[in-house]
């Protein structure tokens, strides 16, 4: 199985998750492609199996502006596909990973879950963003 991850991050804790998982994924053998969402290539990341996204929270509970970017190239593209979406936040209480959640299934993805850890991943954020690959 392909899989693609492509994050956004400003102090490292979405970074965290998005290593954790490519982790998983390497360590269960799948085919894996990893890139922030600057410099993520969108061809590629739809040629996946399964695609993971990460963002910080931002401003008032929205996606990073890269990611936000780069999220609106390919959401037209995502029916069919199954995508799972992970990130940090630090005040409030994660709606923006409800809201894009919310963007994904509109776009007719196969929504395979979410992770968001707050501020810093935590072992069991760790262990949670881990189990997308499933």
């Amino acid at each position: 199985m392909k899989v693609a991850i492509v994050y956004a991050t400003t102090t490292g804790n979405t970074e965290q998750l998005a290593n954790a998982v490519a982790e998983a994924a390497k360590s269960a053998g799948h085919e894996l492609s990893i890139s922030t969402a600057d410099n993520a290539d969108s061809a590629d990341t739809l040629s996946a199996d399964l695609i993971l996204l990460g963002s910080p929270a931002m401003g008032a509970e929205q996606l990073d502006d890269s990611m936000e970017t780069f999220f609106s190239e390919i959401e037209g593209s995502l029916s069919g596909k199954k995508v799972g979406l992970f990130g940090s936040y630090d005040w409030g209480e994660g709606q923006w990973i409800s809201d894009w959640e919310e963007r994904v299934k509109s776009a007719r993805a196969v929504f395979v879950g979410s992770v968001k850890a707050h501020l810093s991943p935590e072992d069991a954020d760790l262990e949670a963003v881990k189990k997308l690959i499933a």
